[in-house]
């Protein structure tokens, strides 16, 4: 049976960003240990690893997948692959409590019938961060982006349309889940150097779970 009310005995609030955008505030709290131990479980048959950019930078943030392809990145550009280009075995079975977590978020951000095709896997330490950027490797231009916050605490910066629309600074907390899609597919977002801190789940990190429908 899933519960109404997070850890605290609340009620999740909900904070409407824009119309098809809310950020969920305590939705996935009281999974998120089982979350964290998949992460782990996952961890171990696809290691997380610093992506390079296609201008030869590497990412700060340490990421891997789950799910029927993964989100990669190289000096060859971006894009999702079925395989793990490091193992060249196919990524890891998105687990049941993943999946169960995001479809019930994307419908009550107002996008039932949710089936995504990746789960983005980021590990922030102190100083990792996440610039401004649009989701855009996607076929499905309408179905939610899912993004999960466990652990440390972040600031999750939300735009606009275009790059240079002004931007807000949003605090995410553990078990906190963000959802946008359809009108706010494609604003810019991106999350601000990570504060050092400790985290009695996580230590000194922030796990974040990015569920998209690819396909």
């Amino acid at each position: 049976m899933v519960s109404l009310f997070d850890s605290q005995g609340l009620p999740p609030s909900e904070e409407r960003l824009e119309e098809g955008a809310v950020l969920l505030r305590g939705f996935a709290a009281a999974e998120a240990p089982a979350l964290l131990e998949e992460v782990a479980r996952i961890a171990q048959t696809a290691p997380f690893r610093h992506l390079v950019t296609p201008g030869g930078y590497g990412m700060s943030v340490a990421m891997t997948n789950c799910g029927r392809v993964g989100w990669v990145s190289d000096r060859n550009g971006y894009r999702y692959d079925p395989v793990d280009p490091d193992s060249g075995a196919p990524w890891p079975v998105m687990p049941g409590v993943f999946l169960d977590v995001a479809v019930r978020a994307a419908a009550a951000g107002g996008f039932a019938g949710y089936d995504p095709d990746a789960c983005l896997i980021n590990r922030y330490v102190e100083g990792a961060k996440l610039g401004l950027h649009q989701d855009r490797d996607e076929k499905d231009a309408w179905a939610p982006i899912v993004s999960v916050s466990l652990g440390l605490p972040a600031v999750f910066l939300w735009g606009g349309k275009r790059r240079a629309d002004p931007v807000r600074r949003l605090r995410v907390e553990h078990g906190d889940v963000a959802v946008w899609g359809g009108p706010a597919r494609f604003v810019y977002h991106g999350v601000a150097p990570l504060r050092h801190g400790q985290h009695p789940l996580t230590a000194g990190a922030r796990i974040n779970l990015t569920f998209r429908k690819v396909f």
